[in-house]
Formats: structure tokens, sequence, C-alpha cells
């Protein structure tokens, strides 16, 4: 088997079972991988500390899989693998849309299975994942009884990683442009083909659920709105008016689409198309106001060297919203920037409250739903984190 030879004093990580192992980490390697092929990883005093998949083009040389280094990588460890994803699910009934498998938090790093009614959707990230994504899909279809797994591997992660894009079927029948899906009570229409990520976001939907609380007669502005998730919920819980704002048009399109499947009445909707960080200041020039303000907008922070950048976008939405909100007002404000650590996203948010002049306190800080776990082992899967937060 080909070994990667750690550096002396590089296999801190690895001890502590954080699964990456980068290039900069590695001393040299012994045999010549091909992409995705098993390598065991050796640190400097010839002690083997785990398996992984090795990738030449990513500064993540290895991803691994096992840190027994005897485990065997073969079909019977990744059914062993899934079947343990699937066991540790909240169970699938009210909720018709789920996450199955989490990449690097369900020990599959580059794996993410979203299950969508019938149909599932994957995203393969890594050279590993690609090189055993066939048989991934073949259990997780046997498993779960599906019609078939839609592979959507696609977006900067692929090119970070040297990978091609790759969408189309892997396994049983291509599901259709739209697949339903229920989450308390609410019909969506997901787009498993061109939607975001796998096509809807359902690592917010314990946060949707949330803005019930307390929005009867309330004004509510769903900022960077996608399908209309926070909005439809705010109205199905009694708010008065709710504008959905994003710079997508088609979004906007799928937001009312929803709506009218959710048999949700139209003239509780407003739809504006545009640039949030434009809309906002214009709405505060105006001196326009609302109950409840949400902002969920897209990772803003896409490196460590850009985080001071994404840091300050952060602090000018968020203070916008402060100016916006009315007395007694709610913010529910959220980062999906892996790279911004929870702790400085919640001074960013203060910071802002304190410059837009208003007295502001947390009432709960907010993350993803049990089905997306993230490893102690791996903070990094912790990249969904928000704040829900009251004015005076």
């Amino acid at each position: 088997m080909v070994s990667l030879i750690l550096k002396a004093g590089r296999e801190k990580s690895l001890l502590r079972r954080h699964p990456w192992v980068f290039s900069g980490a590695v001393a040299r390697i012994e045999g010549s991988p091909g992409p995705g092929e098993t390598v065991v990883v050796i640190d400097a005093k010839g002690n083997r500390l785990a398996l992984g998949a090795f990738s030449g083009h990513s500064q993540i040389v290895a991803r691994i899989w096992s840190f027994d280094p005897d485990t065997t990588i073969d079909t019977h460890f990744f059914h062993d693998r899934l079947q343990r994803s699937l066991t540790r699910r909240p169970a699938f009934v009210e909720n018709t849309g789920v996450r199955l498998v989490n990449s690097e938090s369900d020990g599959l790093s580059g794996i993410t299975v979203d299950r969508y009614g019938p149909w599932l959707v994957g995203q393969f990230t890594s050279a590993g994942a690609q090189l055993w994504k066939q048989e991934t899909a073949r259990i997780l279809v046997e498993m779960t009884g599906t019609k078939g797994l839609l592979e959507r591997s696609d977006g900067e992660v692929c090119a970070q990683e040297g990978l091609p894009e790759s969408i189309g079927p892997l396994v049983g029948a291509a599901p259709p442009e739209k697949i339903p899906i229920q989450e308390h009570g609410l019909t969506y229409a997901v787009d498993p083909w061109h939607g975001h990520k796998t096509g809807f976001y359902l690592d917010q939907k314990d946060n949707r659920l949330l803005i019930r609380d307390g929005c009867i007669g309330m004004r509510v502005l769903n900022a960077f709105s996608f399908s209309g998730g926070f909005g439809l919920n705010a109205v199905m819980a009694g708010a008065s008016h709710v504008v959905h704002l994003d710079s997508s048009a088609a979004l906007l399109t799928q937001a009312a689409q929803n709506a009218h499947c959710s048999q949700l009445p139209d003239d509780r909707f407003e739809y504006c198309k545009g640039n949030a960080f434009h809309k906002l200041r214009e709405w505060r020039d105006q001196q326009r106001n609302f109950d409840v303000i949400v902002l969920d907008p897209p990772k803003l922070a896409d490196s460590q060297a850009g985080l001071q950048r994404a840091a300050r976008a952060y602090k000018d939405l968020n203070w916008l919203a402060f100016r916006l909100l009315a007395r007694g007002g709610k913010l529910l404000t959220f980062s999906c920037s892996g790279r911004m650590p929870a702790d400085l996203f919640a001074k960013v948010v203060a910071d802002a409250a304190v410059d837009a002049g208003r007295d502001a306190m947390i009432q709960r800080y907010l993350g993803p739903p049990a089905d997306h776990p993230v490893s102690l082992a791996f903070p990094e899967g912790r990249y969904l984190k928000g704040l829900l937060c009251v004015v005076d």
C-alpha cells in the first residue's frame, strides 16, 4: 500500500482524529497513488496512524476514511459507515426532506447525500468520494428503497479539489425537475438539478420553524429569501406582511409557487428583486420598519484571507437590520461561512448593534438540526451559526 510519511510533529491533528492531512505536513510519498486511492498515513517515527483517500490536486492531500490502519477500505466498509449514518438520523415521518450523510461528520469525507421524498441527491466532492461514488449510491438506494440517486458534484469545491463537475443519475431513474417535500406542514418544490447545493437548504429547517413564535400581526423581512422558507413559516404563524428579498427573479418565483402550494394567502407576500445591501439602505432612508428581520446571506468568507472582508460585510448587513427594526423587534441573523468563527460572528453582530445605537440581547444561539451532526474532532463542520436577537 502507498504510504504518506509525515514530517516530525505533524501528526498531532491526526491523533486528535481530525480527518484532513494537508500537503505541507507530508515529508514524502512512498509509491505512486492515483486519485482517491487508499493510502496509509505514517508518522515520522514509523507509526501507522490512519487510512485515507489520496488527492494530488488538493491542498488536502489525504482525507481520512479510518483511524484504524488495519481496516480494509472496501464495499463492506462503506456499507457499515452508511448504515451507521442512517441509524443516527431522526425518524423520516413529518418532514420528507432529510440529510442522510453529512460528509466528515459521518466519517465519509467529501460525501453529502440528502433525501427528498423518494429521491436521493448527492455531492461527491473529493477524489476518494468520486472513486467510491457508484458503490455508495448503490448501497444507499438499496438501504432506503428510493427510486434513484442524482449526482450534483458541481460548484467551487470541485474546482478547488481539481475534480470535473458531474451532474446526472448515478443509480436508478432520473428525478423530475421539481420534487415536492413536506416540512413542518408546508410544501416546497425542490429543484434537484439546478437548485443551490442539492436543491434545498435543509440545514435551516429548525430555524425556519423558530420564526413562528410570536409572529401574529408582524411585518417580516426575509432577506436572501431563496425559496421563501422563513417567510412562509411567518405567514403560517399569522404574520400580516412578509417581504421576500432576493437578487434572483427565479428564486422569488419559486418562493411564490411554494406559498401557493402551501395554500397561503397571496396578499400577505411582497416580492422584491434586488441587492440586499442596496435595498436595506434604501429602506433605511425611507424610514421603513419591520418587526422581524431574517438575514441568511450566502457564504461571504470562502478563504481565511477573505475573513476580514466578510466580517465587514456581515457588520454592514446587521447594522442596517438593526436600523430597520421596530422597538421590540427580532433579528434572526446567520452566517454559513465555515471560515467565520462563532465567537467572531457574535462580536460582529454586537458591534453592529452598538453602531446602530440599539440595545439588543441574544435570546438564542442557533445552528443546524439533528440530521446535520458535527463531529467534535471536526469543528469546521459547524459552518452554520446564527443568533436570535431582540432589540429594545
